[in-house]
Order: C-alpha cells, then sequence, then structure tokens
C-alpha cells in the first residue's frame, strides 16, 4: 500500500488549500529552476527512467512520445497541449487535480514544455467543468503574478498557459479531434500521418499529454526516476489515480500504487463490495470503453496494464466501475451503446452506422426481443466496427458488447427464452427500451 510519504496529490480531497501558498507548502515550485536549467535531455531521460506510461488510457511511454517532438526548430514555434477533456464516463481523477492541486499540472507543463522546446501550453479543459476552470485559471494567475510562468520568469525559459474551454464533446477527447476544436473547426478526427508531432496545432509540432500524465512529472524530478520506478511492476511503474464507483461501500478516487490486486484496492479504500465479494457480477475496470470483466476473475486481477490484458481487458483510466448481481448487465452495456451512439462524430460509416445499429439491437435484447442467432451477429459487426474508424470510438463502442457476449452470452440467451416463454404462454410483451 502507499505511504502518505509517497503521494504525489497531497490534497486530492480539497481539505487544504488549493492556491499558490497551500502548493508551495505542499512542496511545489521546489527547485523547478533547477531542472529547467538541466535541460531538455535530463528531464526526459528522469521521466524515461520513471517508466511513467501515459494516464489518458492508452498508456503510451510519456518521455517517448516526447522525443518525437523535433529536435531542432525549423521556425515553427512547438506547443504541449493538455488534454483535460475528461469525458469518459466513470473517470473523474483529472478534475481532482484541477479542482484542488492546479499547481501540480501548472509546473508540470512549464517542465514538459522545456523538455520538448515548448514555450507555449494550451489546457483543453472539458466543457462541463467550470469550477475546475475557474480554480486552474486563478492558479495560472497566481503563476504569472509570481512570475513562476509568463516572458523572463524567474525559471529562465519563457512559458505560456493557455486555458480554453470545450464544449462538451467526448470525442474532442481524442487528441486529433481535440486540436481540431482548438483551432475553431469542428471537432472531428484527422487522419494519421501526419501525426501531431509533425504537424498538430495550427500545422506545428504538438504533443498531447492528459492532466495527470503532466501533473506528476515536478514530483518525479524531484524525488528521481528511480523512485517513481520503485513502485509497481516492470513496464507498470508508479503511483495512479483510481476512480471507483458503482457497488462499493464507499466509492472513491483515490493514489495507490500500481501493481495492487483489484480486492486489495476496494477492500483498502472503498470498505468492501456492496453486499460481500459474493454479491460481485463484474466490474470495468477501466472507464466505459473497456470489456467488462466478471467478478470471479476480477478479484484477484492485478490492477496494471499488463495485469488487465491478462483476464481480456484494459486499465485503460483506471476509472473502475462496479456492479453487483442486482444489476441488468444487458442494460449497463445497452446503456453504454447508447452513449457512444450519441457521441459518435459521424466521419466514418462503420462508427455512423455501426454505433446506433449496435445500440438497437441491445435495446431488443434488454428485453429479449432477439434471436440467438443474432449474438453472434451483432459479434461479428463489433469486429467490422472495430479497427476500422480514423479514431478509437469505434473501438471503444465494440469493446463493451465484445466483453458482454464473451462473459455473459448465458444471460443474454437466458433473457431471450424467457421472452419466448412470456410471448407464447401470455401473448405479446409490450416494448419498454428505446430504439
Amino acid at each position: 500500500m502507499l505511504a502518505d510519504k509517497d503521494r504525489i496529490f497531497t490534497n486530492l480531497y480539497g481539505q487544504r488549500d488549493w492556491r499558490l501558498e497551500g502548493a508551495r507548502a505542499r512542496g511545489a515550485w521546489a527547485g523547478t529552476a533547477d531542472f529547467v536549467a538541466q535541460g531538455r535531455d535530463w528531464i526526459t531521460n528522469e521521466v524515461k527512467a520513471s517508466g511513467l506510461r501515459g494516464r489518458g488510457g492508452a498508456g503510451f511511454p510519456t518521455a517517448l512520445k516526447w522525443s518525437f517532438m523535433p529536435k531542432t526548430s525549423d521556425g515553427r514555434p512547438h506547443y504541449l497541449v493538455v488534454n483535460a477533456d475528461e469525458s469518459e464516463p466513470g473517470t473523474c481523477k483529472d478534475r481532482e487535480i484541477l479542482r484542488h492541486d492546479p499547481h501540480h499540472l501548472v509546473e508540470g507543463c512549464l517542465l514538459a514544455g522545456r523538455a520538448m522546446d515548448a514555450h507555449t501550453a494550451i489546457i483543453y479543459v472539458r466543457g462541463e467543468f467550470i469550477r475546475e476552470r475557474q480554480h486552474l485559471e486563478q492558479a495560472v494567475q497566481e503563476a504569472y503574478d509570481a512570475r513562476l510562468i509568463g516572458k523572463d520568469n524567474v525559471h529562465g525559459w519563457d512559458f505560456d498557459i493557455i486555458v480554453h474551454h470545450g464544449a462538451g464533446a467526448y470525442i474532442c477527447g481524442e487528441e486529433t479531434a481535440l486540436l481540431e476544436s482548438l483551432e475553431g473547426k469542428k471537432g472531428q478526427p484527422r487522419l494519421k500521418p501526419p501525426f501531431p508531432a509533425a504537424m498538430g496545432v495550427w500545422g506545428c509540432p504538438t504533443t498531447v499529454n492528459n492532466v495527470e500524465s503532466i501533473a506528476v512529472v515536478p514530483e518525479i524530478l524531484r524525488r528521481g526516476g528511480g523512485w517513481f520506478a520503485g513502485f509497481g511492476r516492470a513496464n507498470n511503474t508508479g503511483t495512479k489515480l483510481f476512480c471507483v464507483s458503482g457497488h462499493v461501500n464507499t466509492p472513491a478516487t483515490f493514489e495507490e500504487s500500481m501493481g495492487l490486486t483489484f480486492e486489495e484496492l476496494i477492500e483498502t479504500h472503498c470498505g468492501g463490495i456492496r453486499g460481500g465479494w459474493d454479491n460481485l457480477l463484474a466490474v470495468i475496470p477501466g472507464g466505459s470503453s473497456v470489456p467488462c470483466v466478471p467478478g470471479e476473475k476480477m478479484r484477484h486481477a492485478v490492477m496494471d496494464f499488463d495485469g488487465l490484458k491478462e483476464v481480456g481487458s484494459s486499465l485503460g483510466t483506471a476509472a473502475v466501475i462496479v456492479m453487483d448481481k442486482q444489476t441488468d448487465i444487458i442494460k449497463a452495456i445497452w446503456r453504454l451503446s447508447a452513449f457512444y451512439k450519441h457521441e459518435s462524430c459521424g466521419q466514418c460509416t462503420p462508427c455512423r452506422e455501426g454505433t446506433g445499429w449496435m445500440m438497437r439491437v441491445m435495446a431488443r435484447m434488454v428485453e429479449g426481443r432477439a434471436q440467438k442467432r443474432e449474438i453472434d451477429m451483432l459479434f461479428e459487426v463489433t469486429k467490422q466496427v472495430e479497427g476500422h474508424t480514423i479514431c478509437a470510438l469505434g473501438d471503444a463502442a465494440a469493446w463493451p458488447i465484445q466483453g458482454l457476449i464473451r462473459n455473459f452470452r448465458h444471460v443474454i440467451e437466458e433473457r431471450i427464452d424467457q421472452y419466448t416463454y412470456n410471448s407464447t404462454t401470455e401473448g405479446a410483451v409490450p416494448s419498454i427500451a428505446a430504439e
């Protein structure tokens, strides 16, 4: 378990002063000028030594992503873009950083900017985040007033931070759609290549990182990459913010070491499963877009990138959605299908047509108004959507349904049998699911 002295986010619950004075009292902005003076390569190498992988879902090595930025300037400015468009259902970690520890992010932007020769950071905040944006904007202004950022600041690296408020579209959480939105265009993903590091916002070299990925950088540099790498397992190192919702006794967002089991996390921070472990039906371990895992497989699963891959799912954003045996698992997955259908930008035909088709079939399966052969047909359609779209929204819409069919096919079949029995003995049952 993570000791209090090893926590990076020491004001996660807002019990202390989140402003500059309080942040400095907790160690923020200490030694920052020395880190900037060490230069680009030193910062990148420390982050590389830490083993930090992106905390926004994909888990791509952060230092490696930074290294894609051009080493020499061709006259175009370099940009750091921070993705604070936290729209994945079940995910509520970045908002706590923005509300209660915003100076971690502001300082991290400066250091990450130095590592990529960027003099400007743009933080794209989710449209529904009002208080979070206000706190962040105040923290940025405090940093300007104290000459921690800006022109001729005390750290010797000119650096500006722009806070941009989105309009509440889930698709803008995809990095290239976010860049399109920043440019004032419709938030639709771009084809890659070219990749953002070569041609990003306004055609300039750009790196897009998650809030948590940037916010942990200052503490990694203060304590050393080896310190951060000492938590968790190889290739799955560091501390992580987990957000647990659903059928646990005390839902919570908390910081913990990677590599613990699901049972350890739930018993330590969430007071156990509602109704006991025998009442656990399924878990979505990484935000709504990853496949659900049956409770019996999930209990001893290791909560890191590789551990959840072994049980057929993904760590994603570490947004853990717990469902007990009172849950209608088919209806829960149908609800996610409806979400992805609603949020599809419509640019790619497989996603535009497939998300609606999958949602409507799922709506019938909620009631049992389907045939068993349609289960395999639905699975086949998810495979035709998965991997055939510009961005990963098609995959996100397909994976929850695939997880349902792989792990709970018997529940769907029982629902169909029950509907068929009721229809033959009592007459047709009226439809209740919205199509």
